[in-house]
């Protein structure tokens, strides 16, 4: 299996694109203390005064914002908090998607339609005013953005998986596993489980782009924590900032451009691996 998955990975561009990108992101996250030249957060001053809208230079390397703080190492160290967001959603939903489609697909009944019911009524719910009130209540935090990716995107994963595990409950060798005495646990983690992984890595790197995006959106508009660097604060400065209007370009495109490169790659990934469920879209 995981030479099937190399293989596909190295022959599909677009997949191996995706992979490079979240390899180069990854590694400028962690080696943001190296990378970054000054610290992101801090006022930084010249000899005639506060470092204020001072244009790419050596010393900063992108220029400095009305603030007086390093765009350069504000968009190194937002790569942290995007990976951060990005691959906890993923895994919130791949786990929530996956553990709901086996337990609804396997025992079916008033769980099924139980199940489902939520799933509709997460499905109706509008997803940004969601995260908002989500972070009026709880306070703004990142980790809003996760808790409300897994609760209103499990329902996409959970459907399609509940729709094979309903197919394989039926197959001979889980008849056979009822009949040695197996319990449920152990048919649906042990026997079914395994089969309805590559559906979970696949909706699980959908999610990460959708994070990121959401991320980036709530901090634009001023529901994101202050005191963490992440691209979508660098763009709601930027906006509150007027950067536009004093052509301060290089404030907010790197970020918007790495806030499209991550999501982009996460859907040439997603795009890949369809070839691994699904090998006649190749052909």
């Amino acid at each position: 299996m995981i030479a099937e998955i190399y293989k596909i990975f190295k022959e599909n561009n677009y997949a191996t694109i995706g992979v490079c990108i979240y390899l180069f992101f990854i590694l400028v996250a962690i080696f943001a203390d190296l990378i970054a030249t000054n610290d992101p957060l801090r006022i930084n001053f010249s000899s005639s005064g506060l470092a204020r809208n001072l244009p790419p230079s050596w010393e900063y390397f992108l220029g400095t914002t009305s603030n007086g703080r390093d765009i350069f190492s504000q968009l190194i160290y937002g790569s942290r908090n995007a990976l951060a967001v990005g691959l906890s959603a993923a895994l919130a939903v791949a786990i929530l998607g996956t553990i709901v489609g086996l337990i609804s697909g396997f025992y079916g009944g008033w769980i099924d339609n139980l199940i489902m019911r939520l799933a509709d009524i997460a499905l109706g719910l509008p997803f940004l005013p969601f995260v908002i009130v989500l972070a009026a209540f709880l306070g703004p935090s990142s980790w809003n953005v996760v808790i409300a990716i897994g609760l209103l995107l499990w329902p996409n994963a959970g459907r399609i998986i509940r729709s094979q595990v309903l197919t394989l409950r039926e197959r001979g060798y889980i008849e056979s596993a009822k009949v040695s005495g197996c319990s449920n646990f152990r048919i649906i983690f042990f026997h079914i489980a395994p089969n309805i992984l590559p559906l979970s890595f696949l909706y699980g790197s959908i999610a990460i782009g959708w994070a990121i995006l959401t991320e980036a959106s709530v901090s634009f508009l001023g529901f994101g924590p202050s005191d963490v660097i992440s691209w979508g604060y660098m763009l709601q400065d930027a906006y509150s900032s007027q950067a536009l209007s004093l052509g301060a370009y290089i404030w907010f495109i790197p970020p918007g451009i790495c806030i499209v490169l991550m999501v982009v790659a996460g859907f040439f990934i997603s795009r890949g691996y369809e070839e691994i469920l699904f090998p006649k879209i190749k052909k």
